[in-house]
């Protein structure tokens, strides 16, 4: 393999790796990079406890330092990874959404508080009412008497 075929096999790893949701994540999470820190710490402590030339078995159950240095590296592995598989945190967008949600809201809000105007949109939508008086063309009915009937 040459050595521009191996230069961009590793520049576009590098893209890749950049573009990671994880390592986005630990890049803008210093909460998740000090828990992967603390368990490497103690993962390495734990190991360096355990290659001191003792029978493994021995140790894991009867040293005391060894078990907490695992408990503590074990518990840092699991904050990492639930920090991990948590959803990123969005970033804040302010902007045109926020801006017509807030006139949107606003506007009917002033159309349910005031009756002016609420006729003024309904004039500029459907045209200015008429304003007109009825007047009957029939005369009204007379009460009827009874011819039968004296008082």
């Amino acid at each position: 393999m040459g050595a521009k075929k191996k230069a961009a096999k590793a520049g576009a790893a590098a893209v890749a790796v950049k573009r990671s949701p994880y390592v986005q994540r630990i890049a803008e999470d210093e909460e998740l990079r000090q828990n992967l820190w603390s368990a490497y710490e103690s993962a390495r402590q734990a190991i360096g406890r355990l290659q001191n030339g003792k029978h493994p078995t021995k140790q894991i159950f009867d040293d005391k330092k060894l078990q907490k240095d695992v408990k503590a590296a074990a518990g840092s592995f699991r904050d990492a990874s639930v920090a991990l598989r948590e959803a990123p945190k969005r970033r804040k967008k302010g902007g045109v959404g926020k801006l017509v949600l807030l006139a949107v809201v606003g506007g009917a809000a002033a159309l349910a508080i005031s009756e002016d105007l609420r006729k003024k949109l309904l004039d500029a939508l459907f045209g200015a009412e008429e304003e007109f008086e009825y007047t009957s063309s029939t005369a009204p009915a007379s009460t009827p008497t009874t011819a039968g009937s004296t008082s």
